[in-house]
């Protein structure tokens, strides 16, 4: 048994102190008389680990090293410390023998291992030994593994290592192979020792004669007399003269202006550029106006775009024939070379000799690529046509056609290049035979062949090989069904469809056959709801916008029933028919076939979206403008009277069917109608004065009169009192004073609606009428303090005002509406005012700072260009105002004006007509074009303007509402009216 004593047995090892390690210092008890002694401190268990190392003898470990600080006395981060190292967390531990013996253990196998390396790393200077064969004896091995252990252990100290031999490689390498750095190292630290002369005189590397440095010295030291009129104008470059002179003039030593500087002043030329570019400008503001106008709102004009592209590329194209052609050609015959199978590089090359002019040259270079790739079928095809063009003759270009179609007999391309060779067409029909023997599965060849046929029988003949040749071809097929009648015509649609199941084109064949047998709309449906049924089976089926292409198609073609039958079976296809968004949906693709000119397609999907949605007011009213512009008068009816019964609350619509009856001349109808609408609406007001417009219009004042009394009691808004009013103004009583009935209307309508400005308004024009000036001016006063924001009672009153003679009472009115409304219409009336005063700079002034606060009103610049600005600078101005406003009719009209009065007559038309399509409800527009019209203008066109402006009904314009409301115009049709505006216009 071992001696050792076991481990409670053993005694405390020195400085021992019980749960130290887990932080504990000493304790005391109740039977302690005093406290418990304290364990030793850091620096006392640091000391006792040292002294303990030194008498074992041994070298101190890391737990009896004293701290090392850092050379650079820098602390240990915690960033930088060994994660393995737990000194930081047994700093307070004690060293014991057994920790001392472990590392020595340690420290030992750490350099065993190291000495292992080295040694498989040593390399023997003595050559190794053979080993012998297999049939030796098995104890020669081992005695050989003994002599090898021998021999690494005895040769040690002679062993070289390998990195050592790697080292005395690299040197020795280095040594044979210098770099060329270390070659010129010392002629580079010769360099130092040069003096500035010797590095100057040192030779280019290009230029060891000095040649070139010769020249150049010389060169700097030539001289030229410089002449004396450089002399003359290098002095009189810096002198100023505020005279002009005119071309030739001389100056006081004799000599003409242009002779000094080579320039002369010419201001009529700098006009008339000016005028070109501000004619320039104009015509692209009123291009890019048209654009936005028309919802396409552009900057670029595609098609001019496009062609300045073509010229652009044109010079260039003269300018590389010029300078590049010669490089070119050097560059082509390069590719060639290098490659002389390709076909592009010699197609390239004939082409550049043929825009150099040298066509037997391109010849040449094409009949050797085609020498070289004879399958290339784009060399043959360029070959014929440079053959052709060289000799004006087609003769060299068959013989050529011919060599190409040995070497590529199933080139359709070739067989249709022969064809078109040939000036006689039995040839031409020979050759196509030929090709056809070729190619029986070619389409385009038989299509030519076809073509070359006039009679239709042969025609018929040849379609019928073909389809057998390619079922598969859906074109073949339409054609024969096209030159076959009724019945044998639907056969080969029967057979072409269920060759072709997948085709959208042979049913929509099948439908515009069974529109041109004279088949209804039903029929046609039938069918074409069989051809959405079949392509649906078959995944054919077209997107809703193809199928609304092709039905514009077929309107195109001039078949309404199909392109109608199209839309009604494939519009919602796919979709669902509840969902609310489809009806703008739809009506987006009827505004969209409107713009296109397709109006029986638009009517088709006004009728399916009706279908899907009969009480959609909206639909039903732009389906009946459609008819109105675009349809018959019958059909226009039918619509109106399907709309009422869908839409019996809709009280435009009612109003629009009166209308469109009362124009055409049936007044009972229309008083039927309204009193259809009088049975739905008992208390519209909008019917109720429908009613009395029409029977006023039929001269029947009384009735009219007793509508307004009964509208006033059951439909009493303040738009049917004032228009009793206007009423009463236009018609007067008999047996009364004039306005005498009217004025009481207007006092009794002010009882009930105090705020109304327009009664306001009557009110003081009927005193105004009847001379009661101060009357009119308190009625104008009450009003502005009634309806502090109605811009016209301060117009009405401000002229009442300036009528009177007091235009300081009508600045203030103005002074005191602006500040009230902040009104552009206002400002322009201050202008207005001081402009018929005779006070022009004060117009200026108030139309300035008038444009900085309403810069995008078109009236106040229009007034501006045309009264304020002398002739030369009105387009200028209406450039700079087309660039501030953002499409004014008012401004185009002005612009308009201005090129009137420069007669430039075709511009001037159309900026009339680009402010009519900009604003047709603007009467003062179609005034001053007729007026346009009544000097340049032919009887057509007038006619046309008069009835355009007839449909349009057009009710705004400062002079056109001055005419049509005047009570002496009452019951003025608008043709009346705008021959009337005319005279007034200036």
């Amino acid at each position: 048994m071992s001696g050792r004593k076991g481990f409670l047995n053993q005694p405390a090892p020195e400085n021992y102190v019980a749960g130290l390690g887990r932080g504990a210092t000493g304790f005391t008890t109740r039977s302690d008389l005093g406290p418990a002694r304290e364990g030793p401190s850091e620096d006392q268990i640091k000391a006792a680990l040292q002294k303990r190392a030194e008498q074992l003898g041994a070298q101190p470990t890391a737990y009896g090293l004293p701290e090392k600080k850092d050379d650079q006395d820098n602390d240990d981060d915690e960033r930088y410390q060994d994660p393995e190292n737990e000194t930081g967390l047994f700093a307070n531990g004690d060293f014991t023998r057994e920790d001392d013996e472990a590392d020595r253990i340690y420290q030992y196998v750490d350099e065993k291992m190291s000495k292992r390396r080295q040694t498989q790393r040593l390399v023997s200077p003595i050559s190794t030994y053979s080993i012998p064969p297999a049939r030796s004896c098995g104890t020669y091995g081992l005695s050989l593994a003994l002599r090898l252990k021998q021999q690494i252990t005895d040769l040690k100290p002679f062993a070289t290592s390998r990195e050592a031999r790697e080292a005395q490689e690299k040197a020795e390498y280095e040594a044979k192979n210098p770099k060329i750095q270390q070659q010129f190292a010392d002629l580079k630290r010769g360099l130092g020792a040069i003096s500035e002369e010797e590095w100057a005189n040192l030779p280019e590397p290009g230029d060891l004669t000095r040649r070139n440095k010769r020249a150049r010295t010389n060169a700097h030291q030539r001289f030229y007399a410089v002449p004396d009129s450089v002399i003359a104008g290098a002095r009189n470059s810096t002198q100023f003269d505020t005279n002009v002179q005119d071309d030739g003039a001389t100056d006081g030593n004799g000599t003409t202006t242009s002779d000094i500087d080579g320039t002369t002043t010419d201001f009529r030329t700098i006009g008339a550029a000016r005028n070109r570019v501000l004619n320039s400008r104009l015509d692209r503001a009123e291009q890019s106006g048209t654009d936005t106008a028309a919802g396409t709102a552009t900057s670029i004009d595609p098609k001019g775009y496009l062609t300045s592209l073509a010229k652009s590329e044109t010079k260039a194209g003269e300018t590389a024939e010029v300078g590049d052609i010669n490089r070119v050609r050097l560059l082509l015959e390069s590719v060639i070379k290098t490659n002389p199978k390709h076909a592009p590089g010699f197609i390239a090359a004939a082409r550049l000799e043929e825009l150099a002019g040298k066509l037997v040259q391109a010849c040449k270079i094409v009949t050797r690529g085609c020498e070289i790739s004879p399958r290339s079928e784009d060399l043959w095809l360029e070959n014929i046509r440079l053959q052709q063009a060289s000799t004006g003759d087609n003769h060299n270009a068959k013989v050529v056609a011919a060599q190409a179609l040995k070497e590529n007999p199933t080139s359709v391309r070739l067989w249709q290049s022969a064809m078109s060779l040939e000036t006689d067409k039995n040839a031409r029909k020979r050759v196509g035979r030929k090709a056809i023997d070729r190619l029986p599965k070619s389409v385009s060849l038989w299509k030519a062949l076809v073509n070359e046929e006039e009679s239709p029988e042969e025609a018929k003949l040849l379609l019928s090989r073909a389809v057998e040749e390619v079922p598969l071809s859906v074109e073949l097929h339409l054609a024969l069904s096209r030159l076959c009648s009724g019945t044998e015509a639907m056969k080969v649609l029967n057979k072409a469809r269920m060759l072709n199941p997948s085709s959208h084109e042979v049913w929509l064949a099948a439908v515009r056959l069974q529109e041109a047998l004279g088949q209804p709309l039903d029929k046609i449906r039938q069918v074409m709801k069989r051809a959405v049924q079949s392509l649906a089976q078959n995944s054919a089926m077209l997107k809703r916008e193809e199928w609304i292409s092709e039905s514009e198609r077929l309107e195109a073609d001039g078949m309404v029933l199909s392109a109608t039958a199209c839309i009604q079976e494939t519009l919602s296809f796919g979709l669902d028919e509840d969902d609310d968004d489809l009806k703008n949906l739809f009506n987006a693709d009827a505004q969209a076939s409107l713009g296109k000119g397709m109006f029986a397609t638009a009517r088709a999907i006004y009728a399916y979206t009706l279908r899907l949605f009969p009480t959609s007011k909206s639909t039903w009213l732009v389906a009946i403008d459609l008819e109105r512009n675009h349809g018959t008068q019958d059909e226009m009816w039918q619509l109106l009277d399907k709309a009422v019964e869908a839409c019996p609350d809709a009280e435009e619509i009612w109003q629009l069917a009166a209308k469109s009856r009362w124009d055409a001349g049936f007044t009972d109808d229309a008083r039927r109608i309204l009193g259809r609408a009088f049975n739905q609406l008992s208390s519209s007001e909008n019917i109720f004065l429908s009613a009395v417009k029409l029977e006023a219009d039929a001269l029947q004042i009384e009735e009219a009169r007793q509508l307004l009394a009964t509208a006033r009691q059951e439909a009493g808004t303040d738009r049917v009192w004032y228009k009793s009013v206007a009423f009463e103004r236009q018609y007067p009583t008999k047996d009364t004073n004039p306005g005498e009935e009217a004025l009481k209307l207007v006092i009794e309508g002010l009882n009930l609606y105090p705020k109304q400005p327009r009664l306001h308004m009557q009110k003081g024009q009927i005193y105004q009428t009847i001379g009661q000036i101060p009357q009119a001016r308190q009625a104008y006063n009450i009003g502005t303090k009634a309806c502090p924001n109605s811009v016209p009672l301060y117009l009405l009153l401000s002229r009442l005002e300036e009528s009177q003679g007091l235009t300081v009472k009508a600045r203030s009115v103005l002074e005191r509406g602006l500040l009230a409304t902040k009104s552009a219409e206002i400002a322009l009336e201050q202008v207005k005012v001081e402009f018929r005063a005779g006070n022009i700079q004060q117009a200026k002034n108030l139309m300035a700072k008038a444009l900085q606060s309403h810069g995008t009103y078109g009236p106040l610049w229009s007034f501006s260009i045309w009264n304020l600005e002398a002739r030369t600078q009105r387009k200028p101005r209406s450039l700079e105002a087309i660039k501030k406003v953002d499409n004014d009719p008012t401004l185009f009209v002005t612009v308009a004006r201005v090129f009137w009065g420069e007669r430039k007559l075709e511009k001037a038309a159309n900026w009339f007509e680009k402010a009519i399509l900009l604003d047709a409800d603007l009467g003062d527009t179609w005034a001053w074009y007729y007026k346009f019209l009544m000097q340049h203008g032919t009887d057509e066109k007038r006619r046309e303007v008069i009835d355009k402006c007839k449909s349009n009904e057009p009710k705004h314009g400062e002079v056109w509402q001055a005419i049509a409301k005047d009570p002496k115009n009452a019951g003025l049709g608008p043709e009346e009216v705008l021959l009337k505006a005319v005279a007034v216009l200036e």
